[in-house]
């Protein structure tokens, strides 16, 4: 690829990591790519392989009060499908989260298929259509509750009621998201590739989220814009540029970044690979990273430098995530020597 035309890659991914202003509502990860299904459920299946599976784990503001606990478990296997180039992807995504003093606990069990449509008998080029729906429940701790209702004049007396008047201290719904996505090779490098997704969560507004059992409460839906790209650097480095938009009600949450990556054996069949990179969330954290892979294994680290208001009181330590990916072919009926396949 000509410099150029890498320069001017370069330039559009650092415009859209710096245009934007941001606050966060629903469930992230800094290595939110590491996390594709909860970005947009029509990313399943875009990577080079047969099956993927991945897991995070992020715990966050230790320093400032109990600290916040997220992981995430997905798995992916995409499976050619009729006569032509299309595939088909079937997989799911656990999701657990648990934050606060009073141990605010959310689990998210949720199937995703993923439709992948070729448009061209030349190259690497799909339309995919993705829809990932199921349960999740939401529960609470109620006997680390306080309240100034248990204030008797002088101290705080845990005999005191706490004044709360709900019921169940857990419940639960169904939550829906689909997406599209638009993935192409680039240039004549079949590893060079880009893609381009929009995804509306929680599109079935689920009513009744509250412990109060208020049935006005509903859960804001929330629009992702997302883009990437692989782009070879030299005959042993790429770079890959991933960036995230969305858009939740009053809130909004930008965040991208970039890895460069060195190929640490055979050029042409790297089996070990080095990475490291920097992103930021806009006005919230800068983000090193660094990953290894030995395939069909790799684990990254990253930790969030806290640059928002409350770096005062966190001495700008934010989070730190590990991700563990498990990336292969199928022995047989494979995507590996395919003419065509869905591929990042």
């Amino acid at each position: 690829m000509k410099t150029g035309t890498r320069l001017l890659l370069c330039a559009l991914f650092i415009t859209l990591v710096t245009t934007c202003r941001v606050n966060a509502q629903d469930i992230h990860f800094s290595q939110f790519y590491e996390a594709p299904l909860l970005r947009n459920p029509s990313l399943a299946g875009i990577f080079t392989g047969d099956m993927r599976i991945q897991s995070i784990y992020r715990t966050q503001w230790q320093s400032v009060t109990v600290p916040y606990q997220t992981g995430s478990l997905n798995g992916e296997f995409k499976l050619p499908i009729g006569t032509g180039y299309d595939y088909i992807t079937v997989g799911g995504e656990i999701l657990y989260d648990k934050s606060g003093t009073v141990a605010l606990t959310a689990t998210h069990v949720l199937p995703v298929v993923n439709y992948h449509k070729s448009l061209s008998d030349e190259r690497n080029m799909y339309l995919s259509l993705g829809f990932m729906g199921g349960i999740v429940q939401r529960s609470i701790n109620r006997s680390l509750i306080t309240t100034n209702s248990q204030f008797d004049g002088n101290e705080y007396n845990s005999s005191l009621s706490n004044g709360e008047t709900f019921n169940d201290a857990s419940y639960s719904y169904f939550d829906g998201n689909a997406g599209m996505s638009f993935n192409t090779q680039i240039g004549s490098r079949e590893d060079d590739n880009m893609f381009v997704g929009i995804a509306y969560q929680h599109f079935n507004k689920p009513s009744n989220i509250s412990f109060y059992s208020v049935p006005t409460d509903e859960l804001t839906p929330k629009w992702v814009y997302s883009g990437g790209a692989r782009v070879t650097m030299t005959n042993d480095s790429y770079v890959t540029f991933q960036g995230d938009y969305s858009i939740q009600g009053a809130y909004k949450e930008l965040i991208g970044g970039a890895l460069l990556t060195k190929k640490l054996d055979d050029i042409d069949d790297p089996q070990q690979l080095i990475s490291g990179g920097l992103f930021l969330r806009w006005d919230d954290a800068i983000i090193p990273v660094a990953k290894l892979e030995a395939k069909p294994l790799s684990i990254s680290v990253s930790y969030d430098i806290n640059i928002s208001q409350l770096t005062s009181a966190s001495s700008g330590r934010g989070g730190f995530e590990m991700a563990l990916s498990y990336q292969t072919y199928f022995q047989h009926n494979s995507s590996k020597n395919a003419t065509r396949c869905p591929r990042f």
